[in-house]
């Protein structure tokens, strides 16, 4: 498989290169991490000006290629993550682009390209724990509405979003799998009630939602009625497959710094801890690989991550643990100081092996879907 980039691709990369040189030094001081009305703002700003600079389309409207480059380089020179708008742009509009309607991509692709929009995700449940095919949330059809209610919990950035992308159960008579369906929420509908949740680093990106007997139009589903969890399965491809290449790339960075800074106390002389960061060093170096391959995969499929940005998925949550229990090693006694460098990313990668799906439900993909192993009883 060639893993080569083509003239135009490397063109499209040194222009992007150029523009990022010449516009990140004028952007405005990130807001607080606690104003979150600010964040929002910030960045739906920065979503503005990749827009009206032509960039903004690169995780649908372009080649897996360009996107990979483009995460790739905006992570490199240190430009604002997708923050607010990453349900949006990484999970719900390329869903949409793949798998809706003419209309519907019509009105909710072109929002949240321009930074108008904002999306949250409501899959994850109280009562499901990492089996998300239980979810109870019931949506039933009176007329050209579902009515829904039920409740949703570790909804991203619940509390500033305009949509919701919704699983809900229609048929609670039909095998788990097969009575969901996907619906796009407005999040100002009657019957939405939002409860913000404090994680360990003290940030309140997260929520549960309640949904009291809400009103959603059939228009908003994505898909047929029952066939939500097949759509569901393109949500997540590219939540596993591309979502967390920016974060590679950064946590490459972070080992680069990790060492300088062992050099710098005297930790590097430790073989131990140099055999540890060089592991990781080429942990990393394989993921990068990894994600061009499952790229490439994409390219000759329609665009959409397969089943091996599960394999990506389950190794890049552990490299990127061990990696931060290394920088606790370095750091010693600073770890416990939040305002340290890394201390955050490391209470939040505590996380990784659990979101997005957890580690035991990549391994089950894995095992079923790549190595052809029985299901377990």
């Amino acid at each position: 498989m060639d893993l080569s980039c083509t003239p135009e691709e490397e063109e499209f990369r040194a222009r992007l290169r150029e523009w990022l040189a010449k516009v990140l030094p004028t952007l405005p001081p990130k807001p607080s991490p606690d104003d979150w009305p600010g964040r929002r703002a910030y960045d739906l700003g920065w979503q503005r000006m990749l827009y009206d600079a032509g960039y903004a389309d690169v995780h649908w409207g372009a080649s897996p290629t360009v996107r990979l480059i483009f995460l790739e380089e905006t992570e490199k020179a240190g430009a604002p993550y997708v923050g607010a708008n990453f349900v949006g742009l990484l999970h719900a509009g390329p869903t949409i682009a793949a798998e809706g309607t003419p209309g519907q991509r019509e009105r909710w692709l072109p929002p949240i390209l321009r930074g108008d929009e904002v999306w949250c995700q409501g899959f994850s449940e109280p009562d499901a724990g990492s089996d998300l095919a239980a979810l109870r949330t019931r949506a039933w059809r009176d007329g050209d509405d579902y009515v829904v209610s039920g409740s949703k919990i570790w909804t991203s950035h619940a509390e500033v979003a305009d949509w919701c992308e919704l699983l809900v159960r229609t048929d609670p008579g039909a095998p788990k799998h097969r009575g969901i369906t996907w619906l796009a929420m407005p999040m100002d509908a009657p019957g939405v009630t939002v409860r913000p949740l404090r994680t360990l680093a003290g940030s309140e990106e997260f929520a549960q939602v309640f949904l009291d007997e809400v009103r959603v139009p059939v228009a908003n589903r994505v898909g047929a009625e029952n066939d939500g969890w097949r759509v569901t399965m393109v949500t997540l491809s590219f939540e596993r497959g591309t979502a967390f290449v920016g974060e590679v790339v950064a946590c490459r960075r972070a080992l680069g710094e990790l060492a300088r800074r062992a050099l710098a106390d005297g930790r590097w002389d430790d073989p131990v801890l140099r055999r540890r960061l060089g592991r990781l060093n080429a942990e990393f170096r394989a993921l990068w690989r990894l994600t061009q391959w499952n790229v490439s995969e994409a390219e000759q499929t329609g665009g959409v991550p397969g089943v091996g940005g599960s394999v990506f998925k389950l190794r890049y949550s552990h490299a990127r643990q061990e990696l931060y229990d290394a920088a606790a090693e370095v750091l010693g006694p600073e770890s416990l100081d939040l305002g340290r460098p890394w201390v955050l990313d490391r209470l939040s990668s505590l996380s990784y092996t659990i979101a997005a799906g957890t580690s035991q439900i990549q391994r089950n993909i894995v095992a079923e879907r790549i190595l052809g192993l029985p299901k377990g009883r």
